[in-house]
């Protein structure tokens, strides 16, 4: 296995650094669980769709110091 590992690390240094890259990034979505890929994928959803609305006017806004002031005041 380390024979194996020291061989793949040696043809990987070969690649051009985009693709040492992508192999990086393919490597660490391989790690990552399915669960989470698709909670983040609901989130990037849901932002996008939070960003579309707000555009549209759609949204309320609040200012910065009435939002602190509210976490002040619900943090007492």
């Amino acid at each position: 296995m380390a024979d194996t590992l020291k061989e793949l690390e040696a043809r990987a240094r070969s690649l051009s650094p985009e693709e040492r890259a992508r192999l990086a990034e393919l490597l660490l979505e391989s790690l990552r669980d399915a669960p989470l890929v698709e909670i983040e994928k609901a989130w990037e959803l849901e932002i996008e769709e939070r960003a579309a609305a707000y555009d549209r006017g759609e949204l309320p806004t609040f200012s910065a110091e009435s939002v602190f002031a509210e976490a002040r005041r619900l943090a007492r």
